[in-house]
């Protein structure tokens, strides 16, 4: 892709190479510099670093006190958690154009979850607190996907990831252009088999919520619609609900197709609820029947490329 067609997205710098860490190392992801960033601007970040502390500098980790937690070395001697706060609420206002975040995974101020907190002593308490960084990032753009480097090798967790970055950059191009109901009417309906697939109650529950425009102030119902699309996109699809709606694409393109066409689609449907082929066999076929018949709806669906084909992230699910 041009470097003007790919879509921003920040990321911790340890990820991309750079020698930030607390030890003056890194965390290189080949992933992202060597496939991502073909699609992707990366914005790279690194908290710690941009609130001043030096590298190579002592290790730290997230302490409870009270009920706060605060950002400390691990000799217990140093309270960065000021220092922390301040780079961040400076910083957050200036990530409002960005479509993602990758993060560092386990890192005090980067990581998205299982981030391990300890009591004044040293004692373990638990291990489910987010990075003071990744806490105030998904505070301040609940809508924004975001996602831990390490959890990008899971074939499921990455083509979600990567899905939701492209639907939401479709939904903020979208905003940019200008809201009106007949643009938010067309967001809804190119991406409708996508909602379908991840979650069929709010499939269902979207149409009435669009139904009348004029009800409530249009910024209102978007700002509804959107939180209620971008909560449901984070959710895993099943197998049984690709094969749901793949069936129901399928539905529309029956009139048009001959016999031995339909029962091809249905066949690879069937091999593909049995794990004998990824997603991508089905899709292609249904895409390659599209030029056959003339159906501009089932064209429009971004649920048959939400994505750059040449990422081949359906090839693995």
């Amino acid at each position: 892709m041009e470097t003007a067609e790919k879509i921003p997205v920040g990321i911790s710098a340890c990820l991309l190479g750079m020698e930030v860490r607390h030890d003056g190392g890194h965390k290189h992801s080949r992933y992202c510099t060597g496939v991502l960033a073909n699609y992707f601007t990366f914005r790279s970040l690194c908290p710690e670093m941009g609130s001043g502390l030096s590298t190579p500098r002592k290790a730290l980790r997230l302490i409870e006190r009270g009920e706060q937690l605060r950002m400390v070395t691990t000799d217990g001697l140093r309270d960065h958690t000021d220092l922390m706060a301040d780079f961040v609420e400076r910083t957050l206002p200036m990530l409002d154009n960005l479509r993602g975040f990758i993060l560092m995974a386990k890192s005090p101020s980067c990581g998205m979850e299982r981030v391990k907190v300890y009591r004044e002593d040293g004692e373990l308490l638990h291990r489910d607190a987010a990075g003071l960084f990744a806490a105030r990032l998904q505070e301040a753009y609940p809508l924004m996907p975001v996602e831990e480097a390490g959890r990008l090798n899971d074939d499921t967790l990455r083509e979600n990831f990567i899905e939701r970055v492209f639907l939401y950059d479709d939904w903020c191009q979208m905003l940019a252009s200008g809201l009106t109901p007949q643009r938010l009417i067309d967001f809804h309906s190119r991406h409708k088999f996508q909602l379908l697939a991840h979650c069929q109650r709010t499939y269902r529950q979207l149409g009435p919520l669009l139904s009348n425009l004029k009800a409530r102030p249009l910024d209102a119902i978007a700002d509804d619609y959107i939180h209620a699309v971008m909560a449901t996109m984070k959710k895993r699809v099943s197998r049984g609900a690709h094969v749901n709606t793949l069936q129901h694409l399928a539905g529309f393109l029956r009139e048009g197709l001959s016999q031995e066409d339909r029962s091809l689609i249905n066949e690879q449907i069937d091999a593909y609820l049995r794990e004998d082929v990824p997603l991508v066999v089905p899709m292609t076929l249904l895409r390659g029947a599209l030029r056959k018949v003339d159906q501009p709806y089932v064209q429009a669906q971004r649920y048959l490329s939400p994505y750059p084909d040449s990422l081949g992230l359906r090839n693995r699910v």
